[in-house]
């Protein structure tokens, strides 16, 4: 018999509980097996996968509202797999390396990556509300490579001397982990710039951590002159609940537009049906899915791959069954090209 799962909910929504929500986030893979009533051989991990300095290179982490949306007493639960560490993370495997994208090779200055013509990249943090397995940059060398306080004026300076560039993107880790005080200075520094048009944010925190989405943070974006688009990150319909969807709604009434960003995964959403249900979930939250993205091939991460052939055939299923405004583009990115990849009938496969 299972034990009963003990009671997880986010803490209130208000004006500062996203500091609060983020600290309390589990840490240990058995606080996180505890709170869902499974054990280790359930999940099929031994003792070395449940230490926690077993996880020390990439640890666990993840939000107690993202815990919520679990399935209790469920090994095989979407949210559960995508966060849960593996033993399959071990494995070597071929083209599978530590920067699957080129990162490094594009960098202008440090944090500062440009892989496409009229817009560049700010690494501007390597922290995230919750570390998902899958994570192309779970490798990354944030300490050297990314623009933190003391390097992050040489990187405006980049910007603000090429006036090719019209879009700055913060991605990180995840942006809207800053401190409140520091994203604001940034996002402003970034807007005096007269060339840039659009600021893009790419974020999971308004999936995994909806607190973050308060009165601040909407009045910053809103105030700003460029255009501000937030590219969110959800891969399973049950990641949307009542709160993260007044979340997105709040997002899309002060930025134009909202977009979603997926993770073909196996065993996660590898199907038709549930890609038919995460575009609809998502639309009626004010989003508008945008890529479903090949897996990144970085290291510890060849057991989340799905074949090419099985993610057109899906990606095919799911044109047959929803108005192609709902339709995400299935993309592979790749080091060294000028533009994403498109896959199945977006282009050649």
């Amino acid at each position: 018999m299972h034990p009963a799962r003990p009671e997880i909910t986010p803490g209130p929504v208000n004006r500062h509980s996203w500091q609060a929500e983020l600290a309390r986030g589990l840490r240990d893979p058995a606080e996180l097996l505890a709170a869902l009533g499974l054990t280790a051989a359930e999940c099929g991990l031994g003792a070395a996968a449940m230490a926690r300095d077993g996880t020390a290179a990439f640890p666990l982490r993840v939000p107690l509202g993202f815990v919520a949306r679990m399935r209790p007493h469920d090994p095989l639960d979407p949210l559960l797999l995508q966060v849960l560490p593996s033993p399959a993370e071990g494995l070597s495997a071929p083209g599978f390396g530590a920067d699957p994208v080129g990162d490094l090779a594009s960098a202008r200055s440090p944090g500062l990556l440009q892989k496409y013509a009229g817009r560049a990249l700010l690494i501007t943090t390597g922290a995230c509300a919750i570390h998902c397995r899958y994570c192309f940059r779970r490798d990354y060398p944030y300490a050297e490579q990314s623009a933190a306080a003391s390097q992050l004026e040489s990187s405006l300076k980049v910007i603000g001397a090429d006036n090719s560039l019209e879009e700055v993107i913060l991605s990180g880790g995840d942006p809207l982990v800053l401190g409140e005080k520091r994203l604001e200075d940034l996002l402003r520094a970034i807007d005096k710039l007269a060339h840039v048009k659009r600021i893009r944010l790419h974020s999971r925190v308004p999936v995994v951590l909806p607190e973050r989405v308060d009165s601040r943070l909407l009045t910053l974006l809103g105030s700003l002159r460029s255009q501000v688009i937030i590219v969110i990150h959800a891969n399973h319909p049950q990641e949307i609940d009542a709160q993260v969807a007044t979340a997105l709604r709040a997002l899309a009434a002060v930025t134009s537009p909202v977009l979603n960003q997926s993770v073909l995964l196996r065993g996660i959403n590898d199907s038709a049906g549930i890609l038919v249900e995460l575009s609809r979930a998502l639309f009626g939250a004010g989003v508008l899915p945008y890529y479903l993205h090949q897996l990144d091939p970085v290291a510890g991460t060849a057991h989340f791959a799905v074949p090419d052939s099985t993610a057109v055939t899906l990606i095919t299923e799911v044109m047959a069954q929803l108005p192609g405004y709902l339709v995400p583009r299935l993309v592979r990115e790749t080091a060294g090209k000028p533009a994403k990849t498109p896959l199945g009938s977006f282009g050649t496969t």
